[in-house]
């Protein structure tokens, strides 16, 4: 089966596919000895390295893929820098390499999925408007009824408007909200709009994936069923975005 160098990469675990394009940008990347180009083809029989390191292909089945639920602790950041202090590769000191399927704050807990493969976390990003999120936040003051209705109807960061999300107030200071963006540090950015300050927040759910059974620090291995539902998921999420995107076309009289 050919593939574009790229996606070998990642497949691999190695990285992702937009860090694989960075090392054969940069030259790090060596096919049969000779320097490629982005979007060479790699067939089977042809030998890639990294730095001298030989990549081995991933299994036809999968099978040496590793797909982790982790319960991240507050003070761990989201990068697989190992020169970083308090990286979240060292945090979990998994055997394999292993990184990060999307980010959660430094100043945050809860859940984050990581595995080594490249193929899914380039599914789940594109994707990640369409998948729920649960968080649970406390803030710095009480909370009042136009704060949850505000919240909810959405509220301008970053040049933009949220998009309305589902509230529940569940204490004095404390809320559930359901996201389906990634904005950067959104929600933290949502409550200062309000003059709330967030002072915890703990992402409880993916998707269907939840932190049931993981203590914070702990990891495990996400279980065939939960593999099977994300699989159908982000396929169904791949034909909306499709439509979505077909629908957005101009007419072919206006190409």
């Amino acid at each position: 089966m050919v593939k574009r160098l790229n996606k070998y990469i990642s497949d691999t675990g190695f990285c992702s596919r937009r860090a694989a394009d960075a090392l054969i940008q940069t030259k790090q990347v060596r096919v049969n000895g000779a320097q490629p180009e982005l979007g060479t083809k790699i067939g089977e029989g042809d030998k890639v390295t990294i730095n001298g390191q030989l990549i081995s292909p991933v299994a036809t089945n999968k099978s040496d893929r590793v797909y982790l639920a982790y319960h991240k602790p507050v003070g761990i950041t989201c990068t697989t820098e190992r020169k970083i202090s308090g990286n979240i590769i060292d945090a979990i000191g998994y055997k394999q390499r292993i990184f990060p399927i999307g980010r959660l704050d430094k100043p945050s807990e809860g859940l984050i999925l990581l595995t080594n493969d490249g193929d899914i976390v380039n599914k789940i990003l594109r994707a990640e408007n369409a998948h729920e999120k649960l968080y649970r936040v406390t803030v710095d003051r009480p909370i009042t009824p136009a704060f949850i209705e505000l919240m909810g109807k959405g509220v301008p960061i970053l040049d933009t408007v949220t998009l309305p999300c589902e509230l529940k107030q569940i204490g004095k200071h404390s809320f559930e909200i359901v996201l389906k963006q990634g904005l950067n540090r959104q929600i933290r950015r949502m409550c200062e709009y309000l003059n709330y300050s967030v002072s915890n927040l703990v992402r409880k759910r993916i998707m269907h994936i939840d932190l049931k059974g993981l203590s914070v620090g702990q990891y495990r291995h996400l279980s065939e069923q939960e593999m099977l539902i994300m699989n159908v998921a982000l396929t169904e999420s791949m034909k909306t975005d499709s439509t979505k995107i077909a629908s957005h076309l101009p007419p072919a009289s206006a190409l």
